[in-house]
């Protein structure tokens, strides 16, 4: 069975109204997309039943994905926030249950931000607590959590897939998988093969996007290697191409993500490039002989 060749929303819209959901489904199935990835940022403003129509209608699959705000982080040591957060994570997973997606991931641990100090261990063990307790709701929709692993300057929490490993060790719920982003483990990981090998059967989801957020392949990812890795591992889950620039205003992200300039301008010559270099190097791994 072919991998599932996905791509972000954010790619092509900055929100989800009626006119941004068609736009981006009806985009992501012309570039020849099998899979869509929904942000829930806000949850309460997906209109679902149109969401799911469109879905329907295009054929496409969804997988969901959020990030926290320091006024969500279920890693701070303040209860009121923590429990903000946790509201917010349950109701995202609610959307993306109706959504019909099996898979609600992203920064979910912490919040998207610049910290400047460490991580407190009250704080990881409020995060623990309420993943705990996600993972267990997921589980009864027969869903999958996955932790992004994301670099130092959005996260004090998890940078490496060796601390996602070691948190999803400590919770022990099985349906709690890593998501690893070549664009962060660019800048973290030691290369692009240990850490996937590493992940093995717990590797649940995969971003790939270019050291510098643009086109695939013109920046410093070692593709090659890290396709060989997914192979290597055993990977079979859905591969997400994810890229950000100035020609795509995100409410209240493009700050967060220092999307600070013109990385592309011309979307779908972006999607369509990139849906052929995925599909080219795991093509590439299949042709190799073990």
């Amino acid at each position: 069975m072919k991998q599932k060749i996905g791509i972000h929303a954010f790619v092509w819209v900055g929100g989800w109204s009626e006119e941004e959901c068609r736009q981006a489904l009806e985009s992501s199935r012309a570039s020849g997309y099998d899979l869509i990835e929904i942000p829930l940022l806000e949850p309460a403003a997906i209109d679902v039943a149109l969401t799911r129509s469109l879905l329907e209608k295009t054929g496409l699959e969804a997988t969901c994905t959020l990030a926290l705000t320091p006024e969500t982080d279920i890693s701070s040591t303040d209860e009121a926030i923590v429990a903000r957060g946790e509201r917010l994570l349950h109701d995202a997973l609610a959307v993306a249950r109706d959504l019909g997606a099996s898979y609600l991931g992203g920064v979910i641990f912490g919040a998207l931000t610049r910290y400047r100090e460490p991580l407190a261990p009250a704080g990881r063990l409020n995060s623990m607590r309420v993943l705990a307790r996600l993972a267990e709701q997921a589980a009864v929709n027969g869903m999958q959590l996955g932790l992004e692993v994301v670099n130092r300057y959005e996260s004090n929490f998890l940078n490496t897939a060796e601390q996602a490993l070691n948190l999803i060790e400590e919770i022990g719920a099985p349906n709690l998988v890593v998501h690893l982003d070549t664009y962060h483990m660019n800048i973290e990981e030691e290369n692009f093969v240990k850490p996937v090998v590493a992940c093995g059967k717990r590797l649940g989801y995969v971003h790939v996007g270019e050291s510098h957020r643009g086109y695939l392949g013109t920046g410093t990812v070692d593709f090659p290697g890290f396709f060989r890795a997914l192979r290597q591992a055993g990977y079979q889950g859905p591969v997400t191409f994810e890229s950000f620039s100035r020609a795509q205003e995100i409410a209240n992200l493009s700050g967060s993500l220092a999307i600070w300039r013109h990385t592309w301008t011309d979307r779908f010559d972006l999607a369509r490039q990139a849906r052929a270099f995925i599909a080219a190097g795991l093509e590439a791994t299949d042709t190799q002989e073990d």
